[in-house]
């Protein structure tokens, strides 16, 4: 009766164990006009991404909204998606665009996660792709599965606004169309007019 007792309550801890890990996950992508949700990122080791996003300190995590820019754009991306490897060039190109646009440069950050890679995987990825913003590898999903299991490549851009999680302005899957219309997309969403 004992042994019946024990098994019955092991297997109700391993369901409610199971359920709370299904809960965190969210049921689909933050939507356009919902705010981003309050998950936190690895701080990059690399001086110079630190650098880039404004971050300080050595290690630990971040939340977007630390992120020193108007906005946010995050791309969800697998190194085996051939759809991230087909868009890799493209999304290079904006990142200089943006860098090269005296409006936008330090006003607008790219971020890329690694749904299921490694930090080795990352790596490889951004050694064959010559990437330039910086990746966060999620090996285990957590992520991932924080903004909806998503499947790549998936956009997101995020407004940072002052003290809040920051405002979803864009939500989109294989939602790179080119850098022009990419750009207008960001410059409409953040409300940075196109000088002429």
């Amino acid at each position: 009766m004992n042994k019946k007792i024990c098994l019955t309550v092991g297997l109700l801890l391993i369901l409610g164990l199971t359920l709370t890990t299904f809960g965190q996950a969210a049921t689909a992508p933050p939507a356009k006009g919902e705010s981003f949700p309050g998950i936190t990122f690895p701080i990059p080791p690399d001086t110079n991404e630190k650098t880039y996003l404004g971050l300080t300190g050595s290690s630990g995590p971040f939340k977007i909204n630390q992120i020193k820019a108007q906005a946010v754009l995050i791309e969800i991306f697998s190194m085996y998606c051939p759809y991230c490897q087909k868009d890799a060039p493209g999304i290079n190109e904006l990142f200089q665009a943006i860098e090269g646009d005296t409006e936008l440069k330090g006003r607008i950050k790219i971020v890329g996660i690694g749904a299921g890679n490694s930090a080795y995987e990352v790596g490889v990825y951004k050694k064959k792709y010559n990437v330039s913003f910086p990746l966060i590898p999620d090996e285990q999903f957590a992520l991932h599965k924080a903004l909806g299991e998503t499947r790549t490549p998936y956009f997101i851009l995020v407004k940072i606004d002052s003290g809040g999680p920051g405002l979803v302005t864009y939500s989109e899957l294989a939602g790179f169309k080119g850098v022009e219309s990419f750009l207008e997309i960001i410059r409409q969403s953040v409300g940075i007019k196109k000088v002429p």
